[in-house]
């Protein structure tokens, strides 16, 4: 039985990689260690309805805040991926076991437990799966819908890569108020970051969402730091646009351990500003550019000014 807390069995195909060194934290990205009530609060519900969130298995550096105010990124499907991206720190390999069919009913218990008015669901890959767990995704968000009927829902799919097109189409057909897919980087360096992924694959992805449901909002991010330059950037933002992406996240990539891809460098606070000018220029309608920013940071709030930004470029009051 693998122990998931130990980095040589949680990231078996990256024991052999050399180290790579593990730059010091600038200032402008340090924060506090996660504590407090709202902290341990939110992590007993995660705990007695036996669920599993990106936020603890990816490491995510803003857990302590997210927490604290009761908010948590519901990771469904297991918590062992398929896939073996080489800048993530969720465990890969061979998932042990089948969905849990009781999965969809436990988030919309703790939806509602925390009084999420906004809940961002993802998931690990799971290319063992014939429908990639599209139909798993799509029975939680209406489960979370029976349960909490107000709670708006932001999913963070995988790219149904090996899937045929009703997969895709059973997620949309869930209705899920935005649908967020992450390209995580720039086309170049796919190879060695993304190996198990598509780019176009995945930018098409998020183009048919809208095709399906034209009203639905849409949302993608990448990680800066990992070897791109500027123009590349530029590139993804008008690649991102030409498929009517309306929602941008860039964020620093934070390097979880030696074996996991390198730190090409830290991206200073002027240079995420001058990414987010260059952003809304393209016509996004929000756009969250910051050393810090993850795919699920401050995503209510985030929600309720996209849903603003759309109502102005409509002429709705």
């Amino acid at each position: 039985m693998r122990d998931l807390k130990i980095p040589e069995q949680r990231h078996p195909e990256k024991a052999r990689k050399p180290d790579n060194a593990q730059p010091k934290k600038p200032s402008w990205i340090r924060v506090k260690a996660p504590g407090g009530k709202g902290y341990a609060e939110t992590a007993r519900i995660m705990r007695d309805n036996k669920l599993t969130t990106v936020c603890e298995e990816a490491g995510c550096p803003n857990v302590g805040e997210c927490w604290s105010q009761g908010h948590a990124t519901m990771m469904i499907m297991g918590e062992v991926c398929t896939r073996a991206c080489t800048f993530c720190n969720i465990a890969t390999g061979k998932p042990p076991e089948d969905l849990d069919v009781f999965e969809p009913g436990r988030v919309a218990d703790a939806v509602a437990k925390l009084g999420l008015n906004h809940v961002v669901i993802t998931s690990v890959d799971r290319d063992d799966i014939e429908d990639g767990g599209a139909e798993h995704f799509a029975q939680t968000i209406r489960a979370v819908r029976h349960r909490s009927p107000d709670t708006t829902i932001e999913i963070l799919t995988p790219d149904f890569i090996r899937c045929g097109p009703e997969a895709l189409e059973k997620v949309v057909e869930a209705r899920p108020d935005v649908f967020n897919h992450n390209l995580e980087t720039v086309p170049g360096l796919y190879p060695e970051v993304r190996p198990g992924a598509r780019y176009f694959h995945s930018l098409r992805l998020l183009q048919r969402v809208k095709e399906l449901d034209p009203s639905m909002f849409t949302k993608s991010g990448i990680m800066v730091g990992l070897g791109e330059d500027r123009q590349s950037v530029i590139q993804v933002m008008e690649d991102m646009r030409a498929a009517d992406i309306d929602f941008l996240t860039i964020g620093q990539y934070l390097q979880p351990t030696p074996k996991h891809h390198a730190l090409d460098r830290f991206v200073t606070p002027e240079e995420f500003t001058s990414y987010e000018k260059a952003a809304y220029g393209k016509g996004f309608l929000m756009v969250s550019a910051t050393p810090l920013t993850r795919s699920s940071y401050h995503a209510g709030d985030d929600f309720a000014r996209l849903r603003e930004a759309r109502n102005r470029k409509l002429g709705i009051a």
